[in-house]
């Protein structure tokens, strides 16, 4: 099984750049001003070129610092309306530029190309992938509803303010009076109306006893990653369905905001929230956790923790991830990464180990989520999931051990969107089976992914990550585990 190149995790993050709808924009909108005023440039437009840049830079600003999620998207609109109504019409040579370049990238060069050459998808996935650009409501460049008029509106202030530039004209201020009413729009919006992040912990885990002694010899998490709830109910999937009967499922588990892989990872084998732990997105800016890990918790006793992932995990974990590429058929991604797991538990036999299947979400984003091929990916990991633990089983290693079993985050409908918390995406499958857990325990009250990382502490006897916050899953815990109360 390969890993990761040092190659893949620089242009993975590099990927990023395009990938995330708040880096994409200023880069998008710059590239297509660069592509529109070409020969201007070449002919010593630059002056006006870059003053004019600078000039729009309040509403570069403005539409970096806020999200617009879901519906408040809507409301970009109003800005673009409001500059139709108070400056001449925009060039609509750039804007048709700017639309015709939007959809090449996201539906032949992302939807397309990418996929194809990455997970070996059809080429023909742009007759799928249009649709699902267009219905998307995640916090990536494919948010075609959230996209546009941000764009539309960035290049029309920056070429209107270039053009009064060239022609000697002195600077309206009506443009600073559209920034004053973008950022007041933004506000209102935010403070009135953006009211659906979850609830989050207000103390720290310490606040509670930890557990001295290890009640399992090990704890074995397998994440299927962009395991939308409802389709895995609908799923057939006897495996995973015979575990949850054996265990305690947890039927309100939230994921946290915004539910990009890398924010949920960090946030579930920490125990806390993006503004502790540092990770706010999938584009990392700075690598590495800003507080302990579950791995950091457990060296404090002498014991180990991996997880097997794709490169992008390693820029939360750095070495305490074995990689996976994720450059692979699709068909072949979660075979190759379950073959890899056999052979890191027995080349290293750690007392945690986190796994990710990466298949499920992988043809979420490429094919979309509300058809077949998503739900057999599903099934396909119920089958991998079956015979690794008969594996381990086999191996003697499940003896003493507890098993979790979650997403990451669900999906949206679109690209198989996820980070806003669209409906598909906010509550994950989770449950927990092993000797100490409760047996055909159904869990209603509401629990958060932050509970992770304290609850594998607990069972494996170490303290608790230092910015942990979320309480220890105890109602799932047979009585004679729940030594502190």
């Amino acid at each position: 099984m390969k890993s990761a190149s040092k190659f893949e995790k620089v242009a993975a993050r590099g990927w990023n750049l395009l990938n995330e709808g708040k880096p994409f924009t200023p880069i998008f909108v710059i590239g297509t001003m660069m592509i529109f005023h070409f020969q201007g440039l070449l002919h010593g437009e630059v002056f006006p070129f870059l003053i004019s840049l600078l000039l729009t830079i309040p509403l570069f600003i403005i539409y970096f610092f806020y999200d617009f999620p879901l519906f408040l998207r809507n409301y970009l609109w109003v800005p673009v309306i409001g500059f139709l109504l108070l400056f001449e019409s925009p060039d609509l040579a750039l804007w048709g530029l700017a639309i015709g370049l939007y959809f090449f990238f996201t539906v032949f060069f992302w939807g397309t190309f990418y996929y194809h050459l990455r997970i070996g998808t059809d080429w023909l996935n742009f007759t799928r992938f249009w649709k699902l650009v267009l219905k998307n409501s995640d916090s990536t460049s494919g948010n075609a509803q959230e996209q546009l008029p941000k764009f539309l509106l960035l290049l029309a202030v920056w070429d209107g303010i270039m053009t009064n530039l060239s022609n000697g004209e002195v600077l309206p201020m009506t443009y600073f009076y559209l920034y004053g009413g973008v950022v007041t729009l933004a506000f209102i919006l935010h403070y009135f109306l953006f009211d659906w992040k979850p609830k989050q912990y207000d103390s720290f885990t310490n606040d509670e006893p930890a557990q001295e002694e290890s009640l399992n010899d090990k704890v074995v998490v397998i994440v299927i990653d962009g395991m939308r709830k409802e389709r895995f109910y609908e799923a057939n999937t006897p495996y995973l369905d015979e575990l949850m009967d054996k265990g305690t499922e947890y039927l309100n588990m939230e994921t946290v905001y915004p539910a990009r892989t890398v924010v949920c990872f960090s946030s579930m084998f920490t125990g806390t929230y993006p503004r502790e732990h540092g990770m706010k997105s999938n584009m990392v800016w700075r690598l590495g956790i800003k507080v302990e890990s579950i791995f950091d918790s457990l060296r404090k006793v002498g014991k180990k923790g991996k997880m097997l992932g794709i490169a992008h995990l390693v820029d939360s974990f750095g070495k305490d991830v074995e990689t996976v590429t994720a450059v692979m058929h699709k068909d072949k991604a979660d075979r190759n990464i379950i073959n890899k797991a056999k052979k890191i538990m027995q080349e290293q036999d750690p007392d945690l180990f986190i796994v990710q299947l990466i298949g499920t979400d992988q043809i979420g984003h490429s094919r979309g989520v509300l058809y077949d091929e998503y739900i057999e990916k599903i099934e396909e990991a119920d089958a991998l999931i079956q015979e690794y633990v008969e594996w381990l089983e086999s191996e003697g290693k499940m003896k003493n051990t507890t098993i979790m079993i979650c997403a990451d985050h669900g999906q949206a409908d679109g690209i198989g969107g996820h980070g806003h918390l669209d409906e598909g995406e906010r509550y994950v499958p989770f449950f927990m089976v092993g000797p100490g857990v409760k047996q055909g325990e159904k869990v209603q009250e509401k629990r958060s992914l932050v509970s992770m990382a304290p609850t594998i502490a607990y069972l494996l006897g170490a303290p608790y990550p230092s910015h942990s916050r979320g309480p220890v899953l105890k109602e799932a815990l047979k009585e004679s585990w729940k030594q502190h109360e």
